[in-house]
This record gives structure tokens, C-alpha cells and sequence, in this order.
């Protein structure tokens, strides 16, 4: 699965379950401790609607802080459909994947970020899913293509400041558990 396919299918995943979020669910909790549904809603605005000037080569400086905080104006699904809007058609923009970005640590490879930001969809539905009541279950092939680029950045700690450490799951017998398990997350009913 190439980058792009994939992030097609996690970005439709993600937006297919934010469109399902109630009213009277902002302030449920989700799969990533202390966030709320809100609060994992606003992440993802941000991220996108800082992907396009990232993917157009701007620094960190060039952008700044006009995305800092809450950026959903209390209206969360109004500000992914926004922010995915810009977002989306800037991953398929000629030359978007090539060169590198700059991002927090520095500069990476555009795909590297590309597919960061597939995984962040990807798994963050699973998790809005998980604080809403919702099923979410990610394709088999989006799921291995997912944990085949994060498995060697994982460590037995996870990824500091991004997923906790691995939950074991012995025999897991599909991707969409392996990955999740991978990145800090329980994928069996509690």
C-alpha cells in the first residue's frame, strides 16, 4: 500500500467517525489518557490545518503559533471539515511528497511525515471510536502497512510524548489488533 493510498483510507476512516460524534460526547473520554473527545478532535485540526503550509516546505517559525490551543471554536466537527478541507488536497499537490519537512525535530523526509500523519488518523479513530461508544475497525492492509513503518521506531517504552509501551498481545490474529497493541493500546473488550 503506497502512502497516499493509505492515507486516503485512514483520513476517511477518521472523518467517517467524527461525523458520528454526538453533541452531548465532547467531553467523553477516549483511548488516549486525559484526552477527551474534544480535546483528540482539536489535535487533529491542528495537525491538519498545519499540514499544508509543513507539506509547502514553511518552517516551524513561518507558521508559528496560530494554531496553538483550541483551534475548533466550538465547533469541532466545523473545524476538521475546515482543516481536512486544505489538508487532504495538500498530500496530493504535485512535489507535496518529495524533499523533507520541518517538523518539531527537525527535518524529516516528506513521506516519514506522510505517513506519521496517516498513523495519527488511523489510530486516533480507533480511539475517538473507543470514548464514543462507536466501532472502528481499521482495514487489514491499511493496519499492516501502518505497523510496518512504525514497528522499527517503536521501543519496549513505546514513543515518548507520542504512543505508551506496547501491550502484549500474544497471538494477536489480525493487523488492526497487532498495531494498536504496537502503539500503546488495548484492542481487546474490556
Amino acid at each position: 500500500m503506497n502512502v497516499l493510498t493509505a492515507f486516503d483510507t485512514a483520513f476517511d476512516t477518521f472523518d467517517s467517525t467524527v461525523r458520528t460524534v454526538r453533541d452531548d460526547q465532547w467531553a467523553a473520554p477516549t483511548a488516549c489518557a486525559g484526552w477527551s473527545a474534544k480535546d483528540l478532535v482539536n489535535h487533529l485540526v491542528s495537525e491538519h490545518l498545519w499540514a499544508p503550509h509543513l507539506l509547502r516546505k514553511e518552517t516551524l517559525a513561518q507558521v508559528g503559533d496560530r494554531y496553538d490551543g483550541d483551534v475548533t471554536d466550538g465547533a469541532p466537527i466545523a473545524a476538521w471539515e475546515r482543516a481536512s478541507a486544505a489538508s487532504r488536497p495538500a498530500f496530493h499537490a504535485p512535489g507535496a511528497l518529495e524533499g523533507e519537512v520541518h517538523v518539531t525535530d527537525g527535518r524529516i523526509p516528506a513521506p516519514m511525515y506522510a505517513w506519521q500523519m496517516t498513523t495519527d488518523l488511523a489510530v486516533h479513530a480507533w480511539d475517538l471510536a473507543q470514548g464514543i461508544g462507536a466501532d472502528v475497525r481499521l482495514p487489514e492492509e491499511l493496519a499492516q502497512a501502518l505497523h510496518a513503518q512504525a514497528q522499527p521506531y517503536v521501543t519496549d517504552t513505546g514513543q515518548p510524548g507520542l504512543f505508551d509501551a506496547p501491550v502484549p498481545l500474544p497471538g494477536a490474529p489480525d493487523w488492526h489488533s497487532r498495531l494498536l497493541a504496537l502503539l500503546g493500546r488495548d484492542p481487546r473488550p474490556s
